[in-house]
């Protein structure tokens, strides 16, 4: 029965595009569509039915993690459809899951919106780049399609560290391992560790979630391999003060100092919903230039910010900016770029501003750097 049930819930999920589905008791199943809620019109959950659904897809070793310490992660192939990524955890003594759905084929980073420098980024030699965001922000498929863009293009090892693994990566040009946390490898540290034994080119590591990793992370960087790695940052700079906050005080110099020859790039993503359906991403782009290395040196991050402002030329790009040009663009709605902006005021002003202009001057007409400007 719950197989059955389980099945209908995925194809319902693939059909329907839905990004997730959330399995709890007291509550029909509930998709994510678009970024919002919806409850199916089917019979509401009983606590019978979010175990046996649970059991129906969770590997032993899941099952016996969730007795164990209350919740456990896992990715799983449903036919050749799609994959997804589970979450299942206790609540109030009941069984809960969510399940994440991942796409089969990999999107280009030009379809994304990915900002065309990190396509440029990503096949220099060495150096550190952080994608960051908060949870669901997309960031997993970001990584995936730089990654694949890299498969695509040069013949690299790539070892990918992930928590559980989520796209299925092939080799094209590029030999590619990937390697999951509690299956091929015991912690996210130990497995980059390990990576520069095994001759690689490029590293992704799924999460910075500790010191070790992190420390791990930049010094691969620093060794002459192109690291990828995520943290639940909202934007640049605060990123690069999350890494450096990550190490005790009497280490923050020298982190200081490594972090500002390793890092070359921070690409910190939001997904709002797109006018007409589906999602779209808002980007903060940063750019590790010398200039912005000897801030990061200097402990001035509080800085970065105008940097980015100030470095359009090299492919930068604050997350308010570039939600302005959306709205400009008429695909997204003014309320949901207010909902993301990291300073909403300025941002309402600007809105506001450009309103007046456009009711005042009768037209608005878009200049080659995507600046506005007004016809009289």
């Amino acid at each position: 029965m719950a197989t059955v049930l389980i099945d209908k819930l995925l194809e319902a999920c693939v059909k329907q595009g839905a990004s997730d589905i959330h399995i709890t008791v007291g509550q029909p199943p509930v998709f994510r569509l678009h970024g919002r809620l919806r409850k199916l019109e089917t019979k509401v959950l009983e606590p019978d039915d979010t175990v046996a659904l649970m059991k129906s897809i969770a590997p032993e070793r899941c099952q016996r993690e969730l007795q164990e310490v209350g919740s456990a992660d896992f990715g799983f192939a449903y036919a050749d459809k799609a994959r997804f990524r589970v979450a299942i955890f206790k609540q109030r003594g009941n069984i809960a899951m969510v399940l994440r759905q991942i796409p089969n084929e990999m999107l280009s980073p030009d379809f994304l919106g990915v900002p065309e420098v990190f396509t440029k980024l990503v096949m220099r030699p060495r150096g550190l780049i952080l994608v960051t965001g908060p949870t669901g922000s997309g960031k997993s498929t970001t990584l995936a399609s730089l990654v694949n863009y890299i498969n695509e293009r040069v013949d690299h090892h790539i070892i990918t560290v992930e928590d559980p693994i989520e796209f299925y990566h092939y080799h094209k040009k590029s030999t590619i391992n990937q390697r999951e946390v509690g299956v091929d490898v015991p912690s996210f540290s130990e497995a980059i560790r390990r990576a520069l034994r095994q001759d690689p080119d490029v590293i992704l590591v799924g999460e910075m979630r500790d010191l070790e990793t992190i420390e791990a992370a930049i010094t691969a960087a620093e060794t002459g391999h192109i690291v990828f790695g995520t943290l639940h940052t909202n934007s640049a700079q605060g990123t690069v003060n999350r890494v450096i906050d990550a190490f005790p005080g009497n280490l923050q110099d020298q982190i200081r100092t490594q972090l500002s020859t390793s890092l070359i790039g921070v690409l910190a993503q939001t997904l709002l919903p797109r006018i007409g359906g589906g999602r779209i991403a808002a980007w903060e782009s940063l750019v590790v230039t010398p200039g912005v290395s000897n801030l990061i040196r200097e402990n001035k991050t509080f800085r970065i910010n105008s940097a980015i402002q100030t470095g359009a030329k090299f492919g930068m790009m604050l997350t308010d900016d570039c939600l302005f040009n959306l709205w400009l663009d008429e695909k997204v709605e003014m309320e949901d770029c207010l909902g993301k902006a990291q300073d909403p005021d300025s941002l309402a002003k600007r809105f506001a501003t450009a309103r007046r202009q456009m009711e005042e001057e009768g037209g608005l007409v878009m200049d080659d750097e995507h600046e506005y400007e007004y016809e009289d």
